[in-house]
């Protein structure tokens, strides 16, 4: 059980997600409870000529479409400012990138959810901030730009390239759109990007800087650069002719992750204030752990060393044992090694006969920088829900993995009440961050 060691606690009371399976967190999460695969076709680019043709996109997602819920953050503005819409038109959504357009999106449906909106009178906005990690920023708007320069020259370069390519962008554009003068940041840490700025902003309500911290991610790298770049690595799969079924953590065939995009933003408040004005709390933030494995730039240390370590100091940064958690949602991304190597850490943490494990990659592909978002907010819906998402398309166990003895929740989602859940990202380069929540 938890002994709390922070004098200030930290509660999701917002969550939006805008991901291959769903335009909405509720839509997202469904789906992904049901089983249901958000990979298919590139339809991004024409793929034909690239040894990839499959992705994770984010398909019927408009931009320029009214948000459900009318917002007006500025509630003293003179005179009165319209509500808010995430881009206006098509001319001003083409001064930033579509990573941010999602970030964007997510971030306005956390803080719709939250119901901070009808307060914003009586909240101080310096102590309201944001931070969404991106891994990779605006490649596609970079590779259309480049394109375009290569055909006719410096003219041909937009006014708007930077602030359609820069990460920080998408948190900036939550900022501005929503009021928020308090922190301002993007972690930028490949893979493990938005599960560092989950952390971070948990770290900064702690220790007084905001009381309130939009945190999530970002990503949208679906493009020839982007998927040909990973694909020369030969990180990806190329299980063309069953993009369904082509992520398969955990599987004895698995060759290589999907890519996918997306974004997902968690609204994190301190608790008293929470409590104070009679906030919907989903969980807790109750800890967070990173390392480093200062062992290879793309592949993890032997026997998840690295990201092990992460785990226990996230465990001791809320105060409870590996044998306590009830869920663990993996990083999984597929690959031959990380799969196996993570397994071997994860196993050696928890109760094997208490704990569920999955990957949720293998639904909605690799989403890079908002991967660790996503899956934090999945695990914080495990909790609120007592619902455990499945990992889909294990055809044969890998018999490494299988040996270790973990449930990997193959094939269907499972009902059983979650008190504690832990959500891991690893990256390139050897980064690696946990985040434990729980309930309340």
């Amino acid at each position: 059980m938890s002994t709390y060691r922070h004098s200030r606690r930290v509660v999701v009371t917002g969550i939006g997600a805008v991901s291959p399976l769903g335009l909405t967190a509720g839509e997202t999460w469904t789906n992904a409870l049901e089983g249901r695969s958000g990979i298919d076709r590139i339809t991004h680019f024409d793929p034909t000529d690239c040894t990839v043709q499959i992705a994770g996109e984010v398909k019927g997602f408009d931009v320029t479409k009214p948000i459900p819920s009318p917002l007006q953050p500025r509630p003293l503005a003179n005179p009165p400012e319209p509500p808010i819409t995430i881009v206006a038109n098509p001319k001003e959504a083409r001064k930033i990138g579509r990573f941010s357009h999602l970030g964007m999106a997510a971030g306005l449906e956390a803080y719709a959810d939250s119901g901070l909106d009808a307060l914003r009178s009586k909240i101080d906005p310096t102590r309201m901030g944001v931070n969404i990690g991106v891994g990779m920023g605006g490649l596609p708007e970079i590779e259309e730009v480049h394109n375009a320069f290569l055909e006719k020259g410096y003219k041909r370069i937009t006014p708007f390239f930077i602030t359609q390519s820069i990460p920080n962008l998408a948190a900036g554009m939550v900022s501005i759109l929503l009021d928020l003068k308090g922190p301002n940041l993007c972690n930028t840490t490949a893979c493990t990007s938005s599960a560092h700025s989950i952390g971070e902003a948990l770290f900064q309500i702690r220790r007084g800087d905001a009381d309130i911290m939009l945190a999530g991610g970002s990503e949208a790298v679906v493009c020839k650069l982007g998927i040909g770049g990973f694909a020369a690595m030969r990180a990806l799969s190329t299980r063309n002719e069953s993009p369904a079924t082509a992520s398969r953590p955990y599987d004895q065939d698995r060759d290589g992750f999907v890519m996918g995009e997306g974004a997902a933003v968690l609204v994190l408040e301190e608790y008293e204030h929470a409590k104070k004005r009679g906030a919907k709390v989903y969980g807790e933030v109750l800890g967070y752990g990173l390392s480093a494995d200062a062992y290879h730039i793309t592949s993890p240390s032997v026997e998840g060393e690295g990201g092990g370590r992460a785990m226990d100091a996230a465990l001791r940064d809320a105060g409870i044992n590996g044998s306590d958690l009830d869920y663990v949602n993996s990083h999984g991304t597929s690959t031959p090694a990380g799969d196996t190597e993570e397994a071997r850490a994860i196993a050696k943490r928890i109760d094997l006969k208490r704990a569920n494990v999955s990957s949720t990659k293998s639904m909605t592909g690799h989403l890079l920088g908002a991967a660790g978002a996503l899956e934090g907010l999945f695990s914080i819906m495990a909790i609120k829900e007592g619902k455990i998402p499945p990992t889909m398309n294990v055809h044969t166990l890998d018999p490494a993995c299988a040996a270790l003895g973990i449930n990997f929740t193959l094939g269907a989602a499972v009902s059983k009440p979650v008190r504690y859940a832990i959500s891991n990202s690893f990256g390139f380069g050897g980064s690696n961050a946990s985040l434990v929540f729980s309930k309340v």
